[in-house]
């Protein structure tokens, strides 16, 4: 339900139980159809939005009945949102899973999930495109540089569901990655706080006490000559952490162009890694009937190719 003030453009709309849990900055994109991401943040950051009277964040999660003040937001140039049709059948065919309440798209490396930060499309836009008429909303995130599995909810119940068991950490999160080294043990936690900073127009994080706690739990899977292959379960969930508490053991992940050396992703590329090697391989939680859901996404060709060419 939503009231404008004709005179301003001003909406306040109040939130219903479908959308209850949803992050304000979804939220947002869902009713701005058109407007850029950048936008979005640029209008939350300056205190334009607000909730129930207050000043929030885009990470802010909405509750039935909160009131969101919007205010007129300029829409892009015609053709900037389209996602183009080869995107879209790429999309299409990277479906791993679905049913009622979710939609399971092993993402590509180089997608980002939505828009923003210079990207006039996310994946979002293009299972929109695909599926026009349906709720589509994304339950979590996974870096552009990053493949595999990720979870988009198909009507309100689930996301709250969904979204919920990230929060609580009642989701099995497990990734496979190259690291640069050898881990000692064979199985090595990191349990230290990530603080995430803008440099350079970019988000990083690093080890930092004033930080969000983060646990990460490395298994080492395979070793080769100065480097290892290893499964790394997300204990938490903050932005980067995987290549954050990589770096910071002194065992970046091979192609790392933001948390290694420019010496070692150019050594990378000449052995046939042109990308990030970290893909979402598994995830499994409890659906809203209570059934165990376990789904996982194979390796991508390309870096099985990488392992291959070290073990040959």
């Amino acid at each position: 339900m939503s009231n404008q003030n004709k005179s301003s453009g001003v909406q306040m709309v109040r939130v219903d139980g479908d959308r209850a849990g949803q992050r304000l900055d979804n939220f947002l994109s869902a009713r701005l159809k058109g407007v850029p991401r950048s936008a979005i943040y640029r209008m939350i950051r300056t205190g334009q939005v607000r909730i129930n009277g207050g000043r929030c964040k885009a990470a802010s999660r909405l509750h039935e009945g909160d009131e969101v003040r919007i205010p007129p937001a300029q829409t892009r140039a015609r053709g900037e949102h389209v996602v183009s049709d080869a995107v879209c059948r790429q999309i299409e065919k990277a479906v791993i899973y679905e049913d009622e309440d979710v939609l399971v798209v092993d993402k590509p490396s180089g997608m980002a999930v939505h828009s923003g930060s210079g990207l006039p499309w996310g994946l979002i836009d293009g299972v929109r495109k695909l599926r026009p008429d349906e709720y589509v909303e994304l339950v979590h995130r996974l870096d552009r540089e990053t493949s595999g599995c990720l979870v988009l909810a198909r009507n309100g119940a689930a996301l709250n569901h969904i979204s919920a068991l990230f929060r609580g950490g009642d989701v099995d999160k497990r990734y496979l990655c190259l690291m640069n080294g050898v881990l000692p043990e064979a199985v090595t936690e990191v349990n230290a706080p990530l603080l995430k900073k803008q440099r350079g127009g970019q988000a990083e994080v690093e080890v930092n006490e004033q930080g969000k706690p983060a646990l990460t739990r490395f298994t080492l899977l395979q070793s080769f000559g100065g480097c290892c292959y290893a499964e790394a379960e997300l204990l938490t969930g903050r932005t980067h952490q995987i290549r954050a508490h990589a770096k910071h053991i002194d065992h970046p992940l091979a192609g790392d162009d933001r948390y290694s050396d420019k010496e070692s992703v150019r050594a990378w590329r000449k052995r046939g890694l042109n990308r990030l090697f970290l893909h979402a391989h598994r995830l499994a939680f409890l659906s809203r009937s209570g059934e165990a859901l376990s789904i996982e996404a194979p390796l991508p060709a390309k870096l099985r190719a990488v392992l291959d060419g070290l073990g040959a």
